[in-house]
């Protein structure tokens, strides 16, 4: 039996300022399928994802604008 690993990615985002920042970024990136787990460092402006397989870029972009802000890079 194999062990499949979570595929871990953090982004750039840029625009988010406070906790409502956090809440919506997380929510939109919460909402991709095969996501885990989104962990927002406010301060360094980065979305780390934990999800079953990488994540592609267009669909973290989608997400990301969605919540109102703009993905800096793709994989920081």
């Amino acid at each position: 039996m194999t062990e499949q690993r979570s595929a871990v990615q953090t982004y750039t985002v840029t625009g988010m300022t406070c906790e409502h920042c956090v809440r919506a970024v997380t929510e939109e990136l919460s909402a991709l399928p095969g996501v885990e787990e989104v962990r927002i460092d406010l301060g360094a402006g980065t979305a780390t994802v934990t999800s079953a397989a990488p994540l592609p870029i267009e669909s973290v972009r989608a997400a990301v604008d969605e919540a109102g802000y703009e993905l800096a890079s793709g994989v920081a």
